[in-house]
């Protein structure tokens, strides 16, 4: 693979890195150095707790504490998601190097799959926040009616300040992602943000002409 310039920071790059620490700021170097060493590393793995975070993101954000209660909540968090993200793992691996090919990309499905976990790694982190708002927050982090923190300004300070934090690990990820991925593919970020996006429309495309179809039909 075409290696491109890794790191604007000479004094990392012939040190061994650790992709916990380093991916939050050394991406393409520091995903460089899994992929010479083992691309298959803990791959698997990051994408089992991403997937467990993720589901408990939709837990709360789809108010599923009105129907069920929190150890439930969490239990099929801990069950379902990692099943969802592997699947999505392979899923939108397949997609990536697919429609990558059609920009002259160059990594394999491996070093896909890899870019695609690593840059996980502010969302594994990130998980650890979910024990203090189970906590302080209780089944009102995932119901529509909020009563408790409602009425103290305090817990909804805090409610919002884990909000924001979370959002801003989101948004660090996907920019990790694109330096990822524009290093194993060949590209620069810019480049994998359209990577990204003909990845998208592939599945977009198609299932806005099924549903365009039904609701013309109909």
């Amino acid at each position: 693979m075409r290696e491109m310039p890794l790191s604007p920071d000479p004094a990392i790059e012939h040190r061994q890195l650790n992709p916990w620490i380093h991916m939050w700021l050394h991406p393409r170097i520091t995903i460089q150095q899994v992929i010479d060493t083992d691309p298959t590393r803990l791959v698997i793995l990051i994408a089992m707790i991403t997937g467990i975070s993720e589901s408990l993101n939709r837990a709360g954000l789809r108010d599923y504490g009105d129907g069920l209660s929190i150890s439930a909540i969490v239990g099929l968090a801990v069950f379902l998601g990692p099943i969802g993200g592997i699947i999505r793992l392979y899923l939108f691996g397949f997609l990536i190097r697919w429609t990558g090919t059609w920009l002259r990309g160059e990594a394999d499905g491996e070093e896909i799959r890899a870019a695609y976990a690593w840059s996980s790694v502010p969302i594994v982190w990130s998980l650890c926040l979910w024990i203090p708002q189970i906590f302080t927050f209780g089944e009102e982090l995932f119901t529509s009616e909020t009563p408790m923190i409602d009425a103290d300004p305090f817990l909804s300070y805090q409610l919002i300040g884990f909000g924001l934090v979370e959002f801003v690990v989101g948004v660090w990820s996907f920019f990790i992602f694109l330096h990822a991925l524009g290093q194993v593919q060949g590209f620069s970020a810019w480049k994998a943000l359209l990577n990204l996006v003909l990845a998208a429309l592939v599945v977009l495309v198609p299932l806005g002409l099924i549903f365009g179809s039904f609701w013309f039909v109909s």
